[in-house]
């Protein structure tokens, strides 16, 4: 099973990082967060991210009580969804904390059934290289990883070439999500991945700002003395959580450019992609209505109710559902509204 699903994530594959469906009381909506799953598998994703940022990293407090049930929710959908229509799948669950509870949040994650966790290093914003690596080995212990640079704007920290080359010599990392939403960091882990000689760790977009370049580029890289190149396959992506029928599309058509033909058509679809991200993502307020920015999409299409987040502050920017509706209209070609609506009433039964 474990060689089977490597081979899926080297295929390349959408990873949408699944968000948190609420009532306006803001309880878990079972129904709708069940919808959600089956949305993403219908819509062709080879996997699912839960537990991670989209899904609000609050569902760990005490108070909500809801991090092991999301996860087992969306466990249980998938494999119904697998038991239907027999594929390869990967659920990762985002892993998050000091070492204890990173291991232990991977143990209960291994447990509900998850292949792989997206291990966030932001609770160790002061930790040096080789106290990361520790970290990074205990969890790799429990869970086989899928690196995470998750971009400082967000609660992520600065990860140099020397942690990722240091972090690919551990022997149970699969895939790295590589999201500093910067050129120069996103080559620094690239580099450092490949330089380690290991072709079997998955490389994978979280640059939401810049998902088509990274697709279709050739990354140039030195190994064994020899120039070579390496290749991000797919995306694990917060703007994968929406439109997903669309970007499983796009996957497809950047696969195809890798043989060395991008075409006009695909970079500008990659240009309106980006203007789109701004405006879900709300960049220009620093992020700051990015989880509600998603949910807002979402409710547009009827697979949420409402942009309710479990913290009451956070909601839309001022002026963020205009420039939503905006970039809607501007780019109708990157929407899946239509196979929304001819499978909405299934997935909600």
């Amino acid at each position: 099973m474990s060689s089977d699903i490597r081979r899926h994530l080297l295929s390349g594959v959408v990873i949408p990082a699944h968000p948190l469906a609420l009532t306006n009381a803001r309880r878990l909506d079972e129904r709708r967060q069940r919808a959600l799953t089956r949305y993403y598998l219908d819509s062709g994703a080879g996997g699912l991210a839960v537990a991670v940022h989209t899904t609000q990293f609050s569902i760990r407090e005490a108070r909500h009580g809801l991090h092991e049930p999301v996860l087992a929710l969306a466990a249980e959908t998938a494999r119904e969804s697998v038991a239907r229509r027999p594929r390869p799948l990967v659920m990762v669950a985002g892993i998050v904390g000091r070492t204890a509870q990173a291991v232990g949040e991977a143990t209960m994650a291994r447990t509900l059934g998850c292949h792989t966790g997206l291990l966030s290093l932001g609770a160790l914003p002061d930790a040096t290289d080789a106290e990361l690596i520790a970290h990074c080995r205990a969890v790799a212990e429990v869970l086989p990883l899928f690196g995470f640079y998750l971009q400082p704007a967000v609660g992520g920290r600065v990860l140099g070439y020397s942690f990722w080359r240091q972090f690919a010599e551990i022997e149970n990392v699969w895939a790295v999500k590589i999201a500093p939403f910067n050129r120069y960091r996103t080559l620094d882990a690239v580099r450092g991945i490949a330089e380690s000689g290991r072709d079997d760790i998955a490389l994978y977009t979280g640059n939401d700002d810049n998902i088509v370049g990274d697709l279709v580029t050739p990354f140039p890289v030195a190994v064994d003395g020899g120039d070579t190149t390496r290749r991000i396959v797919g995306g694990l992506l917060g703007q994968w959580a929406v439109w997903t029928h669309s970007a499983v599309a796009l996957l497809d058509r950047a696969k195809l450019a890798r043989d060395g033909t991008v075409s006009e058509e695909l970079l500008r679809e990659g240009a309106a992609l980006t203007d789109a991200n701004a405006a879900i993502f709300d960049a220009k307020n620093s992020f700051a209505g990015c989880i509600p920015g998603i949910h807002e999409v979402l409710r547009r299409q009827g697979l949420l109710a409402g942009t309710w987040c479990l913290d009451e502050r956070e909601v839309l920017s001022p002026g963020q559902s205009a420039e939503i509706e905006r970039v809607i209209r501007a780019h109708p070609f990157l929407n899946d509204d239509d196979f929304v609506a001819e499978h909405l009433d299934s997935w909600l039964a």
